[in-house]
């Protein structure tokens, strides 16, 4: 595949590469990361030709849009887009000497406030664009508004009422204004998808870990409804936090915890119909979202300069027709998923 060919995205006037540079790393995800790293693993991204960039105020407490935003301010805004998060507003902490930053290896220290309303939505694109220093984003994405963070009914539903009867019209007032070129929400989950779309008009949806190699239920009900709205999607996650890019290997992750033995088996026996193809996993992994009509992107991370050469050049493997066809046959992708 070719990294840098544009697709429409969703309903939006928006072009992006289908190969994108996933910002979640440099916020020091599990993981310290020089700023020397930091520097050189986004030169690589520019120098490969990588044009599309996401970040987001949570990744690092802010320390991710700091660090992209250095990178590419002096950049040709023209030849960049650009892709960040509302939903959460960064505040000083009562106490910065004592502050934990949680799942964040490093980062900065600074505390969140969950806000979709009008204002508060407003404050965090404003507040994005000074961490950036950017006078323009070019997609905005509605960030973590769902079960998996916000625990209960209650809180979901007060956050989507809040979203909806005044956050998403600053969202509007923003793209009719110029000042962004599409509206997205990210997924974690299968149910979130139906609530949103009953509730506002998305451009796409970003999809943490729901249409990948080793899970494809989006296909039930979520992607057909996308689909009779115009709706795309970009894949993050693609890897499903870890297993199909290092494979079946002791302790390899599968959505953020150890992977259980059905998957660790599903995942091997994936990794050996492409092994019969000489096809990397992590290639089939990064491919095949793509094959869906309606998918735009993917966006792996990187935090040094040669997981960026790395990931292009997996990308860029020719997978023969076949091997997905395999796959369908021996049961280890659905039937309906899109391929070749």
């Amino acid at each position: 595949m070719d990294p840098f060919q544009r697709r429409k995205l969703g309903r939006s006037d928006v072009m992006v590469p289908q190969f994108g540079f996933g910002g979640a790393p440099l916020g020091e995800l599990f993981t310290k990361v020089s700023e020397a790293d930091s520097e050189a693993t986004l030169s690589a991204a520019w120098d490969a030709g990588v044009r599309y960039y996401d970040t987001a105020p949570w990744y690092g407490r802010g320390q991710s849009e700091h660090r992209i935003g250095r990178a590419l301010y002096h950049r040709p805004r023209s030849e960049v887009v650009l892709s960040t998060k509302v939903g959460r507003i960064l505040k000083a902490p009562a106490n910065p000497e004592t502050f934990d930053t949680g799942m964040w290896a490093g980062g900065l220290p600074f505390d969140i406030e969950w806000n979709y309303s009008y204002d508060g939505i407003m404050r965090a694109y404003e507040d994005s664009l000074q961490r950036l220093g950017m006078t323009r984003i070019d997609i905005l994405i509605i960030h973590d508004l769902d079960w998996w963070h916000h625990k209960t009914d209650a809180k979901v539903n007060a956050y989507l009422s809040q979203l909806g009867s005044s956050g998403f019209r600053a969202l509007e007032e923003l793209k009719r204004h110029g000042l962004i070129g599409a509206i997205g929400a990210g997924v974690n989950e299968l149910r979130t998808i139906p609530a949103f779309l009953d509730m506002v008009d998305l451009d796409f949806f970003m999809l943490a870990l729901r249409y990948t190699l080793g899970e494809q239920d989006t296909l039930d009900e979520e992607l057909p409804a996308c689909a009779e709205r115009g709706v795309g999607f970009i894949v993050a996650g693609v890897f499903s936090s870890g297993i199909y890019a290092t494979g079946p290997v002791p302790g390899a992750k599968y959505n953020y915890e150890d992977a259980t033995p059905d998957q660790l088996e599903r995942a091997r026996r994936i990794e050996a119909v492409c092994k019969s193809y000489d096809v990397p996993l992590a290639s089939a992994a990064m491919q095949f979202p793509l094959h869906h009509p309606l998918a735009a992107a993917i966006i792996p991370g990187a935090f040094k300069p040669e997981h960026v050469t790395s990931n292009l050049a997996l990308f860029r493997h020719e997978i023969p027709d076949a091997l997905w066809s395999d796959l369908k046959s021996e049961g280890l992708i659905r039937q309906d998923a899109p391929t070749p």
